[in-house]
């Protein structure tokens, strides 16, 4: 017996996963497909009801009775096998057109839940889904929408449920996973919302980068949770650490007492902060709204000028910040999330009082320490208005102005900061440049500041194409200058910058060809070391792509390319890359593809070509070099020797198609054929 009812229910659950693929094949936005999974359904359930009959399955299912047109009752038995047939397709197309017309106003349902949700009108949106749902029962967008109106009004076990649904109409649903995770950390389920998380990753890996965010966010708040169980159980063994923390918090939350009284508070709190557990207590007693929304603490804030009390107060609430928000990743959350925090940390940076502006700056920087510290400071706080309050140390020529520099070129390696920077870079640039204009007025005095300040130039660079010429002209202005300067370290990073800027317009590439970058580069192939000849190269490679002048001055200065055939030969890819795509611009010049007839280059160029680099761009440009010089003078044909089917290369094999005499085609990135007398731009291919 027990067999059978086994058997039953296998048969049952086979039965209904392949309905359950024909009800996504119904879903489909393709008719035809659709159309077919209805009758492919109906064909399914009729075959079930019979097979239930013969073999007498205890298993039952709530299905839909297809009836065949209404005959004559004594005529019911002959209805023919093809008539019935005809029938269930009829009644497949009805049910496939109610449910395309079921469909658009399902759609209709979820766009007015959708503004609802917008508005923030939640309870509305839900309703809006659920007719929705009422109309088609299979649409997931339904369920993860009204999943993610119940997460907003704190209703998670429904989310849940939600999600749930979602999955079972699709169960590669990634929004389904993603809100079902918020749930179960909103239910401290840990555990679960990490599974959920992970799971995202399973099915779409290319969102590494933001199911780490959110997987830390689980590790953070069962962190945070841990710490607050064993502060509790501190707070109830009755210790006194616990309980004065406890109780000075109380007094602090007193209206209207003298200043020096909630200073002289703050500075024993902040001796009491000296683990984990006493800076959970202090969250969990709610002292950042304590001492925030104290009105006689934020009126002291606010004061411009501020006397002695008012500073000692200010001095006293960062002291504490930093004392509670020490290597505590849910205290600097609180912090940062705090609505006055954004507004007030650039005016405390600015502020007339030394003290202030020195804790303030060491609050930013303990803060900046960590992944997740520069993420909050990231995310929270003006860009702008930070950059400026930090550059505005550098007036002091101290050890402050140094530490400041050093906070911005660590944010600054942050792609995040690249990101939010770059959308805000034609109000937050000027400042940069009004600093390298000063610093260049006493490059000894402002050596280390200058330093720093190109490297995190550099850094907000790498996004490209720029938002300003008019910004990039003068930051490649104050970089050629500094080319003249004996400061190896302020040279090799002047000559990186431009190499990042001058692409952004011809008329900067003209002004620096003008001012001697060709010569100045060259010099740095000669002389320098792997990361300044990285950078002159690439400058190189941007000035004679786009100007005629550049690659006659390279000539003049390395006549039988020695130099550049020198790179050819590197272990260095980006290097040999590069002296290619500078070598074949070189071949545009008349009679230089003559004079190279004696040399190796074209073996040389040839055999990169046909090489298994990691860098395509050592084969592709090889390749365009190769075609420009063949071009040039056709004798070179002769030296070439067709690459065979045995040549390897890392993506895609290359042919050269030569045309006697006068043309080369060589492949692009793009997959298309370049002739090699067309001009070629460096950014349609990789460097």
């Amino acid at each position: 017996m027990a067999d059978d009812q086994e058997k039953d229910l296998q048969k049952f659950l086979k039965n209904v996963d392949e309905i359950t693929t024909l009800i996504q094949e119904m879903n489909s936005d393709d008719p035809v497909v659709q159309q077919k999974a209805v009758l492919e359904t109906e064909k399914k359930l009729l075959l079930l009801e019979e097979h239930q009959e013969e073999d007498g399955c205890k298993t039952t299912l709530n299905k839909t009775t297809i009836s065949p047109p209404q005959a004559p009752a004594e005529n019911a038995d002959e209805l023919s096998p093809e008539a019935f047939l005809a029938s269930v397709e009829k009644d497949a197309k009805e049910r496939a057109k109610r449910r395309r017309e079921n469909k658009v106003l399902a759609d209709a349902l979820k766009e007015e839940g959708n503004e609802a949700f917008v508005k923030g009108d939640y309870e509305t949106a839900i309703l809006h889904y659920s007719q929705g749902l009422e109309k088609l029962k299979d649409m997931k967008v339904l369920y993860t929408n009204r999943a993610q109106a119940y997460i907003k009004l704190g209703d998670y076990q429904k989310a849940l449920g939600d999600c749930d649904w979602a999955l079972k109409c699709d169960e590669k649903c990634t929004k389904a996973y993603f809100h079902m995770g918020k749930a179960h950390l909103a239910l401290k389920n840990y555990s679960a919302s990490r599974e959920c998380y992970q799971k995202i990753l399973e099915i779409n890996p290319k969102l590494q980068t933001q199911m780490k965010e959110y997987l830390n966010q689980v590790h953070l708040q069962e962190k945070a949770d841990l710490q607050e169980k064993e502060a509790h159980e501190l707070l109830n063994s009755g210790k006194d650490t616990a309980v004065t923390t406890k109780n000075l918090l109380e007094s602090l939350s007193k209206p209207d007492q003298m200043p020096l009284f909630y200073a002289g508070g703050m500075e024993i709190l902040t001796e009491m902060m000296k683990d984990c557990t006493e800076q959970t207590l202090f969250r969990i007693h709610g002292g950042f709204r304590i001492i925030s929304d104290n009105e006689v603490i934020r009126r002291c804030f606010s004061m411009t000028g501020k006397d002695v009390v008012e500073e000692t107060i200010c001095v006293s609430v960062l002291k504490l910040w930093q004392a509670v928000c020490s290597e505590n990743e849910e205290n600097q959350r609180l912090l940062m999330m705090y609505p006055d925090w954004a507004r007030l940390v650039p005016s405390l940076l600015t502020s007339r009082v030394l003290a202030i502006q020195q804790e303030s700056l060491a609050l930013l920087v303990q803060l900046a320490q960590t992944e997740n510290g520069r993420s909050l400071v990231i995310s929270h706080l003006d860009l702008t208005r930070l950059l400026e309050a930090l550059l505005s140390f550098l007036d002091f020529l101290d050890k402050k102005a140094n530490i400041a520099m050093g906070l911005l070129t660590d944010l600054a390696l942050d792609e995040r900061f690249q990101v939010r920077f770059q959308a805000n870079l034609p109000d937050a640039l000027p400042a940069l440049i009004g600093v390298l204009a000063r610093c260049e007025e006493d490059l000894d005095l402002f050596r280390e500041i200058t330093y720093t300040l190109l490297g995190l130039i550099m850094n907000v660079c790498l996004q490209v194409p720029f938002v300003s010429e008019v910004w990039a002209m003068e930051v490649s202005r104050r970089c050629l200058t500094l080319l003249n300067c004996q400061d190896g370290g302020i040279l090799t990073r002047a000559a990186g910058v431009l190499s990042r800027t001058l692409s952004s317009s011809l008329n900067i590439i003209e002004e620096a060809v003008r001012t001697g970058v060709v010569k100045k580069m060259i010099k740095f192939l000669k002389t320098g070391g792997q990361t300044a000849s990285h950078y002159a190269i690439k400058t190189l490679a941007i000035c004679t792509n786009s100007y005629h002048e550049a690659r006659e001055e390279v000539i003049r200065l390395d006549k039988k390319f020695n130099i550049l055939m020198k790179l050819l030969s590197s272990d260095d890819e980006i290097l040999v890359g590069n002296a290619a795509l500078c070598l074949g611009n070189c071949m545009e010049v008349p009679k230089i593809a003559s004079s190279l007839l004696k040399t190796d280059l074209v073996l040389v160029l040839l055999k990169l070509a046909g090489s298994d680099s990691q860098n395509s761009a050592v084969q592709l440009n090889a390749g365009i070099a190769l075609g420009k010089l063949c071009t040039a003078e056709p004798s070179h044909s002769s030296r070439v020797r067709m690459p065979t089917q045995s040549s390897s290369l890392r993506s895609q094999e290359m042919n050269f198609h030569m045309k006697t005499g006068h043309q080369a085609w060589v492949p692009c990135l793009c997959g298309s054929l370049w002739c090699a007398g067309i001009p070629w731009k460096p950014e349609e291919c990789a460097e």
